[in-house]
């Protein structure tokens, strides 16, 4: 075979391979655990970063009311703060000295809108904290916003939608986010399943007396 050939062969298997995770397999990560409806719906944050090259929107049914979930998204962060309920090997790997935390810091309960949390290179910035409804951060650069919104359902649960949306100004930065989605998914899977436990556990202890993490 030619090595015209050849290469002709591999632009075409690399061409159908991105055609395929674009049709088939990239909006199941993009939106793990969402609705149509999550998808399709305006949530805040998204105001912050009205004109996205990308977004992603997760979610996932919480046993607890929005009080029992807000406080491990308000104290996210690296130490001191509570970490990411994520695989803290994996983001210290990167340095991002995360520290997953089983308990409630009060310390980090209000958060001031404009704090800045640090995450590795990128520097966020608190844009919305509407206690029980909605925590938004956006990145200094103005090229991420990360927005948490909380529903409060009649059956006594919550539905917590985590969305991305962010801005790619660079060819680099585009072919970056193609191993990026994937990979999210796996981190931001194990995050919402963390405070999943984390609230469900806080909501049981508000019932029986005991304090979460002892």
């Amino acid at each position: 075979m030619r090595p015209t050939t050849v290469i002709a062969a591999g632009i075409l298997a690399v061409g159908a391979a991105a055609l395929g995770y674009r049709q088939f397999i990239r909006q199941p990560i993009l939106n793990w655990g969402a609705t149509a409806d999550e998808v399709a719906a305006t949530l805040p944050g998204d105001e912050l970063l009205p004109k996205a090259d990308g977004v992603s929107t997760r979610a996932i049914t919480i046993a607890a009311r929005p009080e029992h979930v807000y406080p491990w998204l308000a104290q996210m962060g690296p130490d001191p703060r509570g970490g990411a309920y994520t695989y803290d090997w994996i983001e210290n790997l990167l340095g991002l000295h995360m520290h997953s935390t089983d308990h409630v810091l009060n310390e980090y309960q209000r958060p001031r809108i404009g704090e800045e949390i640090a995450l590795g290179p990128n520097r966020m910035l608190v844009e919305i904290a509407d206690g029980g409804h909605a925590f938004a951060t956006k990145s200094a650069d103005g090229n991420w916003v990360w927005a948490f919104t909380l529903r409060d359902r009649a059956d006594g649960t919550t539905r917590l939608i985590s969305r991305n949306r962010f801005r790619l100004p660079r060819l680099l930065d585009k072919i970056g986010m193609v191993p990026m989605e994937p990979g999210s998914l796996v981190m931001e899977r194990k995050m919402l399943i963390g405070i999943k436990e984390r609230a469900e556990r806080l909501a049981r202890s508000e019932i029986s007396g005991a304090v979460p993490g002892e």
